[in-house]
């Protein structure tokens, strides 16, 4: 993709940020659900490691190399005109600069970085670590010149027998991703618990991500707890299969 198209729909996504209170970024894993998102006039969308995966016949948590989801992801992003963002996952075991360079070269203007090291055995980096990274790929897309947008996960709730119990140790890596250069934070799997999410939205003042269920959750409730970000991870998918299943149901033998 010509470098000037991928600036302009950076900075695009960037303006969107601002301006959509929360912003709802469907979930995506090929072009035909790309194009599906896009023509129901969403104007940004993201790629789901665990969708791609599953559409691929691959497993999720870097059950591809970097190469393989570059070359997945490329024919969706240019089967749209609107930014696209991309779940990198923890890595998979790249280094900072070249996560970029990779993601830039396909036009892809965004990105998930998340602190489960499945390269590595499914350990959690340090909140340090996690904000390291994130610092390093911030400086990799500032010499870019793409202003790309860094979406910092973390996976501490998913953990946790306790949820409630480990909010004081996310909030403080939500806010060292924060100060290391991440555009928004992304703490998973708290999307019902109203509390942890008035908590979060509160500790941090960047956009704070929720996954959402495009049946089950209400936008309004998200907007009123404060989230700034909505991204289906798998649940789309995950619907549309219970969709699928609906309706070719009376026609199976």
């Amino acid at each position: 993709m010509d470098s000037r198209t991928t600036v302009e729909r950076a900075q695009r996504f960037r303006h969107l940020h601002a301006d959509h209170q929360p912003l709802v970024l469907p979930t995506v894993w090929d072009a035909w659900s790309a194009r599906t998102a896009a023509a129901a006039g969403f104007p940004a969308l993201t790629v789901g490691s665990h969708p791609l995966a599953d559409s691929r016949g691959a497993e999720d948590k870097e059950g591809q190399t970097f190469e393989e989801v570059l070359a997945a992801v490329r024919p969706i992003i240019a089967a749209v005109d609107i930014p696209v963002s991309v779940d990198l996952e923890a890595g998979y075991g790249q280094r900072p600069a070249d996560l970029i360079a990779g993601l830039v070269e396909i036009g892809g203007v965004g990105l998930n970085l998340e602190d489960t090291v499945h390269s590595e055995g499914g350990r959690v980096r340090t909140t340090q670590e996690h904000a390291g990274f994130i610092a390093d790929l911030r400086a990799a897309a500032d010499a870019s010149g793409v202003p790309v947008w860094i979406n910092g996960r973390t996976d501490l709730f998913i953990y946790a027998e306790d949820a409630a119990g480990v909010l004081d140790e996310a909030v403080e890596r939500l806010r060292a991703m924060e100060q290391a250069g991440a555009d928004s934070v992304y703490p998973v799997k708290i999307q019902d618990n109203d509390e942890l999410l008035k908590a979060v939205t509160a500790a941090v003042s960047v956009p704070v991500n929720s996954t959402a269920h495009p049946v089950n959750h209400d936008l309004e409730r998200f907007r009123r707890l404060g989230v700034g970000r909505v991204t289906y991870g798998p649940l789309l998918q995950l619907a549309l299969t219970d969709a699928m299943k609906d309706m070719l149901g009376p026609w199976a033998p």
